[in-house]
């Protein structure tokens, strides 16, 4: 497979699970707004380099997961389910959850790097998202589990995700009042992407019967 489609691969899948408005991007256009986007770009390197450490593992993990395809064809049942609740979740149950104006505090004079690196450390989720979408990718033959194709993969995950926090940087200030970055539009973006990706797990679970 061209490491090009590879690359792409990896930024439209850190593209996807960054969409939806969330601590990291959040926080990143708020930076932004009260000190400039310079410290908000800053901000965003740290957060990508905890990325790019997160992805490899990742990547690692499902390499070790493909050669054990017993354990893979229990982990997609397992996802799949832990997607359809998710997206359960976010569509029908948290729509009728108060709106909640939580704003990080970004009053810290603190390295803006580090301080990236400290709030992606927290986010976990990027591991055991991208060891799944991986092993997926990996299933339907677009990519394998050579050193060159791992770096690359981790190469696009982390420019989709800077490119993500680029975007909610330079104009969370013309969206910052529509709906697009309410808590309501936040759920329905979650429950949709964990639908997309339900679909996907579904379809590679018929695929293997």
């Amino acid at each position: 497979m061209s490491i090009t489609v590879i690359f792409f691969l990896g930024l439209f899948v850190a593209l996807v699970g960054v969409i939806p408005p969330g601590l990291l991007n959040m926080t990143a256009a708020r930076i932004s707004l009260k000190e400039g986007p310079g410290r908000g770009i800053t901000f965003s390197s740290g957060v990508c380099l905890i990325v790019f450490i997160q992805t490899y593992i990742a990547a690692i993990f499902a390499r070790y997961l493909s050669n054990r395809p017993d354990i893979v064809e229990i982990l997609q049942r397992v996802a799949f389910v832990i997607f359809i609740l998710i997206t359960i979740y976010f569509l029908i149950i948290a729509k009728n959850h108060k709106e909640q104006n939580l704003k990080p505090d970004i009053r810290s004079k603190k390295s803006r790097f580090f301080h990236g690196m400290f709030l992606s450390s927290l986010n976990v989720f990027p591991i055991p998202y991208q060891a799944y979408m991986t092993i997926t990718l990996a299933s339907f033959g677009v990519m394998d589990f050579e050193r060159l194709s791992i770096i690359t993969y981790v190469t696009g995950a982390v420019m989709g995700t800077f490119v993500m926090l680029y975007f909610y940087i330079f104009f969370f200030d013309k969206i910052k009042d529509k709906k697009f970055t309410s808590q309501k539009s936040m759920n329905y973006s979650i429950g949709i992407i964990t639908g997309l990706v339900a679909l996907i797990t579904f379809i590679n679970i018929l695929r293997e019967l």
